[in-house]
């Protein structure tokens, strides 16, 4: 029995329905990895960003967040090399959802003719997204930019609805502008913790 089309189990239609005790036999998702390339690398050595944001609020499955994954990391390791950039998946596939298995075959109407509102058994896994969020972000060096803004957008097309690949004014992963940035190293009040910086505040009496 071949996968059902993307457009079957884009639309949320009810709460999140996520793997438990009582939910069991549940198919492992097809994405395992949610960061990829030099993930250790400092803030500094990869200053821009570049990001997938979605303006639709859907599923997105997990066969689809490896099909990006696959495609972002391969552009970016033929132009920027292994070692080049970072990668990162934003959102986890926890939602489970669920088929009504029916034959399809030859004569199948006398055997099954299916049932009205059937809950069907797990099928698969997606991710639950909202509106302006992001759904994937390469952040690299100054001179790949251009391959960034290039692989993303190949990476855009494994999405369904409308999505936008954006260059970031936050240097790296953080939440700072490159001002903002250099001000809090200016201030020693910023820690560079490998992919991500730790903000330090200052305790104790006033000078």
């Amino acid at each position: 029995m071949g996968r059902r089309p993307a457009k079957c189990y884009r639309y949320i239609r009810s709460k999140p329905f996520p793997k438990n005790k009582y939910n069991r036999g549940v198919p492992d998702p097809k994405i395992q990895r949610f960061e990829t390339g030099n993930r250790v690398a400092k803030t500094a050595d990869f200053p821009v960003c570049v990001k997938i944001i979605g303006y639709e609020r859907q599923q997105v499955s997990s066969e689809a967040m490896e099909a990006s994954r696959i495609c972002c990391n391969r552009y970016m390791t033929k132009f920027a090399g292994k070692e080049g950039f970072h990668l990162r998946i934003h959102f986890h596939p926890f939602h489970v959802f669920r088929i009504n298995k029916m034959l399809s075959t030859a004569g199948a109407d006398r055997l099954q003719t299916g049932m009205r509102h059937a809950w069907g058994k797990a099928y698969g896994t997606a991710a639950i997204v909202n509106f302006g969020q992001t759904y994937l972000s390469v952040r690299c060096q100054k001179k790949d930019l251009k391959s960034a803004v290039e692989a993303c957008r190949r990476a855009s097309f494994k999405f369904s609805g409308d999505k936008r690949v954006v260059v970031s004014n936050k240097i790296g992963f953080t939440p700072y502008t490159f001002t903002e940035y250099q001000k809090l190293l200016e201030d020693k009040g910023i820690e560079d913790c490998g992919n991500h910086m730790k903000r330090i505040y200052k305790h104790g009496p006033l000078n």
